[in-house]
């Protein structure tokens, strides 16, 4: 009988950069329904939000827009999304 060798492996993730802040949140601006132009830098033209990874901010912060850009869509501040023709 032969001897198995075990096969190498490559690690997929082992080269990969960290993806530095591309739309960083100011230390003084708080994340609230009520600022608009805030929460429009982190949706699409089609009014979805932006990725944590694509938008480089932290864990935290994504969940406290994405409440606030719900209680901005509810209070009809934001469109629900689409394209207006």
């Amino acid at each position: 009988m032969k001897k198995r060798t075990p096969k190498k492996t490559k690690r997929k993730g082992a080269a990969r950069q960290r993806n530095l802040a591309k739309f960083q949140i100011p230390k003084g601006v708080e994340i609230d329904y009520k600022n608009l132009s805030l929460l429009q830098k982190y949706l699409t033209e089609r009014g979805k939000l932006i990725p944590r990874r694509i938008s480089g901010i932290t864990a935290k912060e994504q969940r406290r827009l994405s409440v606030a850009v719900k209680r901005a869509r509810f209070l009809a501040l934001l469109t629900t999304g689409g394209v207006k023709k």
